[in-house]
């Protein structure tokens, strides 16, 4: 942490003075391809490659197509804001499998709460930007990722004691050596996923 922390002195330095002066930027290069390196090294590949591959296909696609299929800005515009607009609605509604779990299990175990509010307030945020900048593709999916952000902010207050009641069983059963029980698997009967992986 340390290590990638270390050149926020050198950041600071170089917008105090509004220039890199001598500074290299290769450092910087290479650590962010050694950290994008190991972190697809530490991920689940096979199930990673699933789910990224296609993503990143129609990303690709998408760049091709509006760079040489549509040769004006307004048609590119509206190409990939129709595209980008389908993909941020995906995005925002993507939690309600977080939802429909809390709602079942009562916990929220498995819903962050950070998660929850950054993704409120960046949605609040770009939804107000979109707004004043007359941006309807920047503006629209944010109509719905507001809401559900709400939703998700509800649902933790409504269910946080029950996780939190959780959390302090866990530490007191983990101190008597005791296999830990979540609310999940009160419920459900099962382990969550990521566990039994």
């Amino acid at each position: 942490m340390l290590l990638y922390a270390a050149p926020m002195l050198t950041f600071r330095r170089v917008i105090k003075k509004g220039s890199v002066e001598e500074f290299s930027c290769v450092p910087y290069i290479l650590a962010l391809f050694n950290c994008l390196l190991y972190t697809w090294y530490g991920l689940p590949v096979k199930f990673v490659l699933r789910i990224v591959l296609p993503v990143l296909t129609f990303f690709g696609l998408t760049a091709i197509f509006s760079s040489f299929l549509f040769h004006t800005h307004g048609m590119r515009k509206v190409f990939v804001g129709s595209i980008g607009l389908v993909a941020s609605i995906s995005m925002y509604s993507s939690p309600m499998v977080a939802v429909k779990q809390v709602i079942t299990t009562k916990s929220v175990e498995f819903m962050p709460f950070y998660l929850s509010l950054f993704s409120f307030l960046s949605s609040a945020l770009w939804m107000i930007y979109g707004l004043l900048g007359k941006d309807l593709f920047i503006a629209s999916p944010n109509f719905i990722g507001c809401p559900m952000g709400i939703l998700q902010l509800v649902l933790y207050c409504i269910y946080r004691k029950s996780h939190e009641e959780d959390e302090k069983l866990h530490d007191i059963d983990q101190e008597n050596g005791l296999k830990v029980v979540t609310t999940h698997e009160k419920i459900t009967g099962r382990e969550p996923e990521a566990q039994r992986d």
